[in-house]
This record gives structure tokens, C-alpha cells and sequence, in this order.
């Protein structure tokens, strides 16, 4: 049988900030209208018999405010390279020049506005499930501890409530990295 250690607060602080972290990380991969090379960073490329994230196989910049430029160092996989950023399903048509793509980016219509609006709310249910899962675990150590004679009922039922003030306040980031994200979207 594992000993129950008393639960620390700080750790499950961490991973709430972590899950608010991995959102912000997948809204810069959200297209808004304006070229960034975050863009492309959830693409992989069939590369070498093996899956690699593109920034892994050549340079990415961005020129101009509109368009997106990567030289693919290895001119056996330029083919491979334009593949994966047409599949990625960010509604990019690349143009190859050579070992270089230069990828315009169009302006957004309405509808894909719409569109990316929705997958950033998906992004944000996600992580507030994960941050739910998190005061979950944390809750089931606290009533381990409280059975094992570790921490005492009131300290638990103390512990149980700042963890959901820690739940409350991580899910508020979320919801305020959505309105953020979803503002950038919508902006004509």
C-alpha cells in the first residue's frame, strides 16, 4: 500500500497554468488574417520515414503582413512540404519557387470567421475540462489524505475550497484568452 502524502496546493496550481498555457499555444496556430509563422506550427511533414513538424525541415518567415515563406532545406521534400500545408486544413494554397513556398495568406470571409470562432471555443472546452480534471484529481487526493489521517476534515473541506478558487480563476483565463482570440478573429 502507497503512503498518502498531504496534498500541496502549488502542484495542481501548475497544472492549471499549464492547461491555460497549451490554449494560448493552440490559438497562435489559429489563422486571424495576418501571416504569422506560428500559423504552421501544428503542421507535420511525412519526412524521412517519419512524421516532423515543419519547422523542422525548413526555415519559416514572414515577409510581408500577408504572406508566409518557408525554404525547405532539403529539396527532396519540397513536394512533401506543400502536401502537409494544403491537408492542414488552414485553407492555404502554397506556391512553390524552387526549394522556397510562399504561402499568401487570403483575407478571411465571414463564414471561415465564423468557423475559426467555433474551433477556438472547441480549443477553450477542451482546457477547461482538462482544468475540471485537474479539481477532480485534487479533490480525490484531499479525501485520500482526509481517510489516511493525514489532514484533518477541516482542513480538508479549507484545501477542497481553495481548490476550487484555483479551478475558478483558471478557468476566468481561459474564457478571457477566448474573448481575446475570438475579437481577433471577428476583426474585419
Amino acid at each position: 500500500m502507497a503512503t498518502v502524502e498531504k496534498p500541496v496546493l502549488a502542484k495542481y496550481r501548475d497544472r492549471m497554468d499549464k492547461a491555460v498555457a497549451v490554449l494560448k499555444e493552440e490559438f497562435a496556430s489559429l489563422r486571424t488574417g495576418r501571416a504569422s509563422s506560428s500559423l504552421l506550427d501544428q503542421i507535420n511533414v511525412e519526412a524521412y520515414g517519419s512524421t516532423m513538424p515543419i519547422n523542422q525541415v525548413g526555415a519559416i518567415s514572414v515577409p510581408e503582413p500577408r504572406m508566409i515563406s518557408v525554404s525547405v532545406w532539403d529539396k527532396a521534400l519540397v513536394i512533401a512540404v506543400e502536401k502537409a500545408i494544403r491537408s492542414s486544413n488552414l485553407g492555404l494554397n502554397p506556391v512553390t519557387d524552387g526549394q522556397n513556398l510562399r504561402i499568401p495568406i487570403p483575407p478571411l470571409t465571414e463564414d471561415r470567421r465564423k468557423e475559426l470562432a467555433k474551433i477556438a471555443g472547441k480549443y477553450a472546452e477542451t482546457q477547461r475540462i482538462a482544468v475540471r480534471n485537474i479539481r477532480r484529481d485534487a479533490n480525490d487526493d484531499l479525501r485520500a489524505a482526509e481517510k489516511a489521517h493525514v489532514i484533518s476534515q477541516d482542513e480538508e473541506k479549507r484545501m477542497e475550497s481553495e481548490v476550487q478558487k484555483l479551478t475558478d480563476e483558471a478557468i476566468r483565463h481561459v474564457d478571457e484568452a477566448l474573448k481575446t482570440k475570438e475579437q481577433e478573429i471577428m476583426h474585419v
